[in-house]
């Protein structure tokens, strides 16, 4: 069980009559994360994550992981050097390259920290020749730290130098069996956005630098969101002004409807998907070996969904300007529970409520799930601010109220409510229906991928 006396977790103290310097505007996730210890700044543009935060990263981490490999994903791990000779002959290096980070090894060789890996997987599919069209589709994924020398680093995790990415690649015989990988990856991204429960937008965009014939973006709705994006209310329309060249030129009808009823919002860009045909796969040589045992090149696909972007974006919607929300699969924690003040004349037979209570939760969510905050020689109400501020989905405090003989009660603080007085029994039973709604979200998962799985095999006549 986690104790909260043993977390890492330097929150920023000001002073009472500090005179606080004007900075930056930062965003809200920004400060929140700041203050309350869980993000700290490395350098402009990079951060230190700190273990509370580590937590819901890695929840992130395997909510991502099951929805890749649910659409037929193999996970692999490319090295964040990337040969510049690779993007050099896909005709990348001729553009800016004002945000790559370039290095040279001793012996004068350059590579890229590299912002996407489209080179890297491909030269790896190059050197793996011949492929048989029977062992396609490929569809490969990683995670890792993406780099982009981002001139003006803002809003924190939202927009930073060095960040976490979940990148995958895919291989197919045809542009058609390609686009039907674009529909199952683009299936299991919505299905993963809509498991955070958080409204997202998908918007036709520009596919810039990367190249291809079809593009698109996720986004969350927020007003610090840096693209300016078109919905129509009377068709299903929705694209980036990008798509247009600039925001100036976007028409102010809709392009599919030619509907007056298009507005104007600002999104965060959370993931990217692109249709990139053998854009580099002809230059680096990736091919595989036809029905008549003739090469051809592998038709691409490749698809980015931002980790750190998507928890900071997801904080920036959700939370107050004084406490963070989480969705519920990426919570750190799900139950924090504060037992009474050392030395209070209800202490000792609180205790053995709150022990018994610990115990019973551990049953129902497992006790990795579980903070504890025993550091009983702060008050309830100050270990209470800080489980509000932190936003766990449940806080139960074991004080009092608890040991009354008539009647004892519970204090049960659910993220963004009121208070609640609530018998043990009752307690555990809105605990317990918190934990069957995460795994409803988990399931709604297992049953889309089985029936997505059985039209693949449908349309190729076999399992991918």
């Amino acid at each position: 069980m986690n104790k909260a006396s043993r977390l890492f977790w330097p929150t920023l103290v000001t002073p009472k009559n500090a005179v606080v310097k004007p900075t930056e505007q930062l965003s809200r996730s920004q400060k929140l994360l700041t203050e309350l210890g869980l993000v700290k700044a490395g350098s402009n543009g990079t951060y230190q994550i700190m273990p509370i935060a580590q937590r819901t990263i890695d929840k992130c981490i395997q909510l991502v992981q099951r929805n890749m490999q649910a659409a037929g994903g193999q996970k692999i791990s490319l090295p964040v050097l990337t040969p510049a000779q690779l993007w050099k002959k896909t005709g990348r290096l001729d553009g800016d390259i004002s945000e790559f980070y370039m290095v040279r090894d001793r012996s004068g060789k350059q590579f890229l920290m590299s912002p996407t890996h489209e080179e890297a997987v491909t030269a790896m599919l190059a050197s793996a020749a011949p492929i048989s069209y029977r062992q396609l589709p490929q569809r490969l994924y990683q995670i890792g730290p993406k780099f982009r020398d981002e001139l003006k680093s803002r809003f924190g995790l939202m927009r930073a130098k060095e960040f976490l990415m979940k990148d995958m690649y895919s291989f197919d015989v045809s542009l058609d069996a390609a686009r039907q990988t674009y529909a199952t990856v683009t299936a299991a991204y919505e299905r993963f956005f809509r498991q955070l429960e958080l409204p997202f937008v998908r918007v036709e965009a520009a596919s810039g630098i990367m190249g291809g014939s079809q593009s698109h973006e996720y986004h969350f709705i927020s007003p610090v969101g840096e693209d300016t994006l078109l919905q129509c209310s009377n068709c299903s329309y929705a694209g980036n002004t990008e798509v247009f060249g600039n925001e100036a030129d976007a028409p102010s009808t809709c392009p599919s409807c030619q509907s007056a009823q298009l507005s104007r919002v600002r999104g965060v860009e959370v993931a990217h998907t692109f249709l990139l045909g053998d854009k580099y796969s002809k230059p680096l040589g990736a091919t595989f070996l036809n029905t008549s045992g003739k090469p051809e090149p592998l038709v691409m696909g490749c698809f980015g969904i931002g980790i750190t972007r998507v928890i900071a974006a997801a904080l920036e919607v959700l939370s107050t300007e004084q406490q963070l929300r989480w969705p519920k699969l990426l919570a750190p924690y799900d139950v924090c529970v504060i037992g009474p003040k050392a030395g209070s004349k209800e202490q000792a037979s609180a205790e053995r409520i709150e022990h018994e209570l610990l115990n019973q939760l551990a049953q129902i969510c497992g006790a990795e799930q579980l903070l504890h905050d025993e550091r009983k020689e702060l008050t309830i109400g100050k270990r209470l601010l800080d489980a509000q501020r932190l936003g766990h989905p449940l806080t139960i405090v074991v004080g009092a109220k608890a040991t009354q003989l008539e009647a004892p009660k519970l204090e049960l603080h659910t993220s963004g409510s009121e208070k609640l007085e609530l018998e043990v029994a009752e307690v555990l039973q809105l605990v317990t229906q918190h934990e069957q709604h995460k795994q409803q979200l988990l399931q709604s998962q297992l049953e889309e991928t089985n029936s997505e799985q059985q039209q693949e095999q449908k349309r190729f006549g076999h399992v991918h």
